[in-house]
């Protein structure tokens, strides 16, 4: 790795892990909106979905007709796991339990290991691995004594949502020269419009309203956002390996700000999944890349 891939790949750590931190805000909407939840789900994906695009306009400016008109199945393509990613995972809360659903998706990457070692040829380096083996003990340990044993199409639905992320993920590693912006506004209006046909829109407070606007720019529109461009810059595993950070943060903003006492197994298990992730990112940063040498002159 040069000094230049280092470089980027430093960055690159760093974007994902903010937009793990940015979805691990979740809670803190949600127990503080009132409204319905597919009703939330649907203004959430309206005010994303735009604060996504915006950024996209502001960044390419005169050239964003042009790009979007350029754009082909790669953005399609991502577009639409995420978005199915974003579907299936409310459908699993819905129809299995939350440790169902928490023990399949901690899988992530080593099935994003799997598909970029397959579909692009990424391997995932030993690092992390390791660090994904630990954080998945870390997921083990909060959910003890969590009940299990949800419906199958709860759990299937949980299945799908971990392949859409992973499946995104390493398309975005495979075309990193597409911008992917466009494809995740797109991702969060399909969820938007999924969720329509189930939801109220006229029935949100405005205390809910402004609350939702923030929900979608600053928790999923950021987190969206952040990790398109982080992920663009690491190893297809490693960007979801990070994205893990949002499992042990969620419970500790919810405590910290809303008084919500997690139980012991939580404060175990997260401390053991921030600890990986966080050994993980140090060791990445103290890296140093390889030395680069310089053809001898000749006399």
């Amino acid at each position: 790795m040069t000094n230049a891939e280092h470089r980027e790949h430093r960055i690159g750590l760093l974007l994902v892990a903010a937009a793990a931190l940015a979805w691990s805000t979740s809670g803190l909407f949600v127990r503080n909106i009132s409204a319905e939840l597919t009703t939330m789900l649907f203004w959430r994906g309206i005010f994303s979905g735009t604060a996504v695009f915006a950024l996209f306009l502001y960044l390419e400016r005169g050239r964003s007709l042009a790009i979007i008109r350029s754009l082909r199945w790669p953005t399609l393509a991502v577009a639409l796991l995420s978005a199915a990613g974003m579907i299936t995972g409310i459908g699993a809360l819905r129809h299995t339990t939350v440790a169902d659903a928490m023990v399949i998706y901690a899988t992530v990457p080593f099935v994003t290991a799997a598909l970029a070692y397959l579909v692009i040829g990424e391997k995932p380096s030993r690092a992390t691995l390791i660090a994904s083996t630990v954080a998945l003990l870390g997921v083990g340990v909060m959910l003890l004594g969590a009940e299990m044993g949800g419906s199958l199409f709860g759990q299937f639905l949980a299945v799908l949502m971990t392949l859409s992320m992973a499946g995104f993920t390493t398309i975005m590693r495979q075309h990193r020269e597409v911008p992917m912006l466009p494809a995740m506004a797109l991702s969060a209006w399909i969820c938007s419009s999924a969720c329509f046909w189930f939801a109220d829109p006229m029935a949100v407070s405005q205390q809910d309203f402004l609350l939702i606007v923030a929900f979608g720019v600053l928790q999923n529109g950021a987190g969206l956002a952040l990790y398109t461009f982080g992920s663009k810059r690491v190893p297809a595993a490693e960007a979801t390996l990070l994205a893990a950070l949002e499992v042990p943060f969620t419970p500790l903003w919810v405590f910290l700000f809303l008084g919500e006492v997690p139980s012991l197994q939580t404060l175990l298990g997260g401390g053991i999944v921030l600890a990986a992730l966080s050994m993980h990112i140090l060791s990445e940063f103290r890296r140093r890349p390889a030395a680069q040498t310089t053809p001898a002159m000749a006399p």
